[in-house]
């Protein structure tokens, strides 16, 4: 569980506020993950996820880029997808 909350844009539709429900920061990391997994693991403990923000793939990391934005993949990164893809 994180400590703070990190620091993340805002939602264009906010998120819906439940009063009895505890909400807390958790960072996971999937290796292989199934169709909403998180969701599920999360809702399994008491804890519903009510926002979920992939911050990387593989070797692609999110860093700075704000939603809407996009940048361009670096060599390393295509050679490192390329690697795992066979």
């Amino acid at each position: 569980m994180l400590t703070n909350a990190p620091s993340m844009p805002d939602r264009p539709v906010p998120i819906r506020f439940w009063k009895n429900v505890p909400t807390a920061w958790i960072a996971i990391t999937l290796y292989e993950g199934i169709n909403r997994q998180v969701r599920r693991m999360t809702a399994a403990v008491g804890h519903p996820t009510l926002r979920l923000i992939r911050i990387a793939i593989g070797p692609m990391t999110l860093g700075t880029l704000q939603p809407g934005k996009w940048r361009a993949l670096t060599p390393e990164e295509i050679t490192e997808i390329l690697r795992h893809a066979g």
